[in-house]
């Protein structure tokens, strides 16, 4: 089993290694929780086809909308502020796991909700936010375009569901087993 004192220069690493802003912690930890009561709104959508269904959809659609808004704000906000550094002792198949998921989170976060936007759009479903406004169409109806984008939107769930997962399973092993930092980084509180 490994532990902490598997890896000697972590804890005076975390030390040293920055933190996302206030601003990027509480975008994180927002969207977050809006994905996955997105993903379990989702499952609970197309699961029943109950009263509840038309709750969970006029939940689904104004929240991927709101998420879709979140994640221009934090990409914007990445740019301009950074990301700190990874551990320099973190091994590279780790860093560039660390690399690729985070251009798939964004590259997720930014699809999921434009082909749901897309896949309405060619259903001819009105996406109904707050107050009764209605977002354009931004394709035109077709029920080919429609299964296609359904079946891809379905599937991408499933892949943001996993790639949550290792996330989540990524940052336990920082904080609990390499106790390097990366976990505060965007968590806050003390270091290790």
């Amino acid at each position: 089993m490994t532990d902490a004192a598997s890896f000697p220069k972590a804890d005076a690493v975390a030390d040293e290694l920055p933190r996302f802003t206030p601003l990027q912690r509480l975008i994180h930890w927002l969207m977050a929780a809006g994905i996955i009561a997105m993903l379990f709104i989702g499952v609970g959508m197309v699961s029943t086809i109950a009263a509840t269904h038309l709750t969970l959809v006029s939940i689904h659609k104004p929240l991927g909308v709101a998420l879709l808004a979140l994640v221009i704000i934090r990409i914007a906000v990445r740019f301009r502020y950074g990301a700190p550094p990874l551990p320099v002792d973190l091994p590279s198949p780790m860093k560039l796991a660390a690399k690729a998921s985070h251009y798939a989170f964004y590259g997720l976060m930014v699809a999921m909700p434009l082909i749901g936007w897309a896949m309405l759009s060619a259903a001819d479903y009105p996406i109904t936010l707050w107050g009764g406004f209605n977002l354009p169409p931004i394709v035109a109806p077709s029920r080919e375009l429609h299964a296609l984008l359904w079946d891809a939107h379905r599937t991408l769930a499933f892949v943001f569901f996993t790639l949550v997962l290792l996330h989540v399973a990524a940052a336990l092993f920082h904080a609990l087993v390499r106790r390097d930092g990366v976990f505060q980084q965007m968590a806050g509180g003390a270091r290790p």
